[in-house]
């Protein structure tokens, strides 16, 4: 990757795991009773039955990460433990109220905040209360975060237990100059038990999180991260840039100064060492920002081309239908998006209230429905086509030219009926995107509302 094309495609972007993406909802045309109509619709005639995937959003920390952008409480008073989770459950039955027969999960992720901040018995009363309510595919993906620092041994053998078999761990790096200037400080030694401990318990998957583009981080501070991360050599690894946003309201990205974060061609540099010395140890990169062995399931998605997007991030297979439970949390019914209220005590109200506590969300156009297919072909397999009996046809000329000059760079490729995405232009799947992004293109923003692509 040139310096005159990182100068070129570095633009602020999203990164898609949405369509249409959360700025361009039309929230003037949503309300609550859309959404359940549409949850509903879409649980009445899925082709999958009635699988589900469950996304439950557990937002306390004890401290902060001042690169985080997630939506999240900081304290140390563990009292909050039970009534969020008494909160979630009964969210929960909100929802399977509406269903009307039960609901087969088949995708199931606490993610965070810091799940392994709860106590692994009251994960186990959560799990445990989604469960009395719904069913478990028989070969479900349950999954967690955990931060190396508080995972227990005995919050894996507990989670194990209720069926877990995959777990995630925010590594991002391991120089302690980058550590503290982030507020993480993490010793390998500490990611090094427990990802261990996983797999002497059973987890069929264990992921590590690197970031590039942080605060003081260097070249050499990728490589050895890498190196150390090949020492326990984890069956995915999410490699990504870090993403700068610190004008999101509640963001905690103000523990460093603008200036201490590398160059836009450091980055670049930073990725492709990266990710070679990645290749290099068998790693096979898997859309975008993603890489594992041959041997996880996410690979096998690939393979027989099953694999997804959602708000998730990437997931082994497709279900039409995401319950997002917990403050903040997005629900996706394939046909609209709906989001929670951002606070605790605002989420909490509203269920007290036997209330689901969605604040805004959209329902999808037919055009947003053929746009969101073509950018989940891009995001996931690197190719979309398109037949003569589209909806928008009229558009791809349009979205054509746009990406002409990425040809002309050799990005991509361009038939008569589609687009793929060429091997030196992964780095800029998020830019190719941007061109099938009608609502952004027809409304660009006159202040920066994404992180920038590279």
């Amino acid at each position: 990757m040139s310096e005159n094309l990182v100068a070129k495609y570095n633009i602020a972007g999203p990164r898609y795991t949405s369509y249409p993406t959360v700025p361009y909802w039309e929230e003037n045309n949503f309300s609550s009773l859309a959404w359940e109509e549409s949850f509903i619709k879409t649980f009445n005639q899925t082709p999958d039955g009635n699988e589900i995937s469950l996304y439950i959003h557990l937002p306390f920390c004890e401290q902060l990460c001042t690169f985080c952008g997630c939506n999240k409480r900081i304290t140390k008073n563990h009292n909050v433990e039970t009534p969020y989770l008494e909160s979630v459950l009964k969210e929960w039955q909100l929802y399977t109220t509406l269903l009307g027969k039960k609901a087969i999960i088949k995708e199931l992720h606490l993610g965070g905040g810091t799940p392994t901040f709860f106590s692994p018995e009251n994960l186990a009363n959560l799990i445990n209360g989604i469960f009395e309510i719904a069913e478990k595919a028989p070969k479900a993906s349950i999954s967690f975060e955990g931060h190396p620092n508080n995972t227990t041994y005995n919050h894996l053998q507990v989670l194990k237990d209720l069926g877990f078999n995959r777990v995630s761990y925010g590594v991002q790096d391991y120089n302690h100059t980058v550590q503290k200037a982030i507020n993480r400080i993490q010793p390998f030694e500490n990611v090094k038990r427990v990802t261990e401990q996983a797999r002497e318990i059973g987890y069929t998957s264990v992921g590590h999180d690197i970031i590039f583009g942080l605060p003081f981080q260097t070249k050499e501070h990728i490589i050895n991260t890498i190196e150390k991360t090949k020492e326990l050599l984890p069956d995915r690894i999410a490699f990504y840039s870090y993403a700068h946003v610190p004008w999101i309201k509640g963001n905690g990205q103000r523990g460093f100064k603008d200036s201490d974060l590398p160059s836009p061609d450091e980055k670049r540099e930073m990725y492709e060492i990266g990710k070679q010395e990645l290749l290099n140890c068998g790693y096979v990169e898997i859309g975008m920002d993603h890489f594992a062995l041959k041997t996880d399931s996410l690979y096998k998605a690939v393979v027989s081309n099953k694999m997804h997007r959602n708000f998730m991030g990437y997931t082994d297979f497709k279900t039409q239908l995401m319950v997002g439970l917990g403050v903040s949390a997005i629900s996706d019914s394939w046909l609209g998006f709906a989001q929670n209220v951002k606070t605790v005590e605002a989420y909490q109200d509203a269920i007290a209230r036997n209330e689901l506590p969605v604040y805004r969300g959209h329902i999808l156009n037919k055009e947003d429905l053929i746009v969101r297919k073509h950018i989940l072909n891009l995001m996931c397999s690197l190719h979309t086509s398109w037949s003569n009996k589209e909806l928008f046809l009229e558009e791809i000329p349009q979205i054509v030219a746009q990406l002409k000059e990425m040809e002309e760079d050799n990005l991509i490729e361009i038939s008569d009926n589609g687009i793929t995405i060429l091997e030196k232009g992964r780095p800029f799947v998020r830019n190719v995107c941007m061109a099938f992004d009608l609502r952004l293109q027809r409304a660009k923003p006159e202040t920066q509302l994404f992180s920038m692509t590279i």
